[in-house]
């Protein structure tokens, strides 16, 4: 790490240890999100690292923004998966929106004062997400251009606690050429929430579903133009799986500090179970791993920064890194034995949180399917 990644990581880790820490067991319990955590993170500048310093963000790269995401995780992969998402629709509007639609959502997002959501799966829409089906149809609506939108999204992260929401609905034909992407205020008449997610992990992260009835958005809020949506969902995305991974690199490895610290504290048949081979086996195997993960993660990220973007990289730091997490993060029970599958101790939290990685921004059997896509083409112009 560069002097400026040093820097920011040693501030994150400050800030998680006395910020975030203390909550996280009756906040994961009680399902609780505090806002005042993610607006401190604002004023530090932590979530809008990405953005030019004219809307308020810190002009950072996504080498830099993955490094933060990975140290934030260590404490909280839901605050880590709420920067991430939030800076996702950030890079949004910054990359497809007008100077109206910048200057009017980017710097209340890039402060932290509010947050968004990107708003893509439905019921019958999830891998096959050009299958959706809510629809934005055009209108004239008390003297004024817009759409109509009708419909519903499932799985929306911040759905609830968001103010800014991109959504992708239907203005033409079937499949992704029809799909076109909106922005949507929290509070807009016709839009409202459905049920709230009962999750496994990332309890701390609201999950909701999202309602549209006879819900009315400007002309002014499409985002580019008519037909560009999928492409915009596609874009976000393939940036998205990188930053997932960064998430899953922190969250596996304070999996693995908790695993070493433990072994070697605790001492059976008259020596501390770090001695016994086939736990460092395990511990070696561990680290071996994330170290593994890190690089696929630096190394996409730093693709995009130089302006050189590989689809096929961002899958497979995603896939790496996630399926790595799972694995340490069950390891990690496993060495703390009963009590790691207690809340006495943070490894079962880990363990609930890192599944679900291995299935937002896409599952993993998708990332496959998009590498052996991109291997096939390779192959076909030699």
């Amino acid at each position: 790490m560069n002097e400026i990644q040093l820097e920011l990581k040693n501030q994150l880790e400050k800030f998680r240890l006395q910020k975030i820490e203390p909550h996280m067991e009756h906040d994961d319990e009680s399902e609780t999100f505090r806002m005042d955590i993610f607006s401190e993170l604002g004023s530090l500048g932590f979530t809008g690292m990405t953005l030019p310093e004219e809307f308020g963000g810190m002009g950072l790269s996504y080498e830099d923004f993955s490094i933060a995401l990975c140290e934030i995780a260590k404490s909280s992969v839901s605050y880590a998966v709420t920067i991430s998402v939030s800076c996702m629709v950030q890079a949004i509007i910054n990359e497809f929106g007008n100077s109206t639609q910048k200057n009017k959502y980017l710097p209340a997002l890039t402060s932290g004062s509010e947050i968004g959501a990107f708003c893509l799966s439905e019921s019958g829409a999830g891998s096959d997400a050009a299958a959706l089906v809510t629809s934005a149809k055009k209108c004239q609506h008390n003297g004024q251009a817009g759409y109509m939108l009708n419909g519903s999204k499932i799985w929306i992260t911040s759905g609830g606690i968001a103010k800014t929401y991109i959504v992708m609905a239907r203005t033409g034909e079937a499949g992704g050429k029809g799909v076109s992407a909106f922005i949507v205020r929290d509070g807009t008449p016709g839009f409202s929430f459905g049920k709230k997610e009962r999750k496994m992990g990332w309890r701390i992260s609201p999950t909701r579903e999202l309602l549209f009835h006879n819900c009315f958005v400007p002309e002014g809020n499409l985002l580019a133009n008519e037909g560009d949506g999928f492409k915009i969902a596609m874009a976000a995305l393939d940036k998205g799986r990188f930053t997932i991974g960064a998430i899953a690199v922190g969250c596996a490895e304070r999996a693995l500090d908790e695993s070493v610290r433990y072994a070697l504290s605790r001492h059976q048949f008259k020596q501390a179970i770090f001695d016994f081979q086939g736990l460092q086996f395990m511990m070696a195997d561990m680290a071996t791993e994330i170290e593994c993960s890190r690089l696929l993660v630096l190394q996409a990220a730093g693709d995009y920064d130089r302006g050189t973007p590989n689809a096929k990289l961002a899958c497979m730091a995603k896939l790496k890194a996630t399926d790595t997490a799972m694995k340490v993060t069950t390891d990690a029970v496993q060495i703390l034995g009963g009590v790691g599958y207690t809340r006495e101790y943070p490894v079962e939290r880990f363990m609930r949180d890192a599944k679900v990685l291995q299935i937002v921004e896409g599952t993993n059997q998708i990332q496959r399917v998009v590498i052996a896509r991109n291997l096939k083409k390779e192959y076909s112009t030699h």
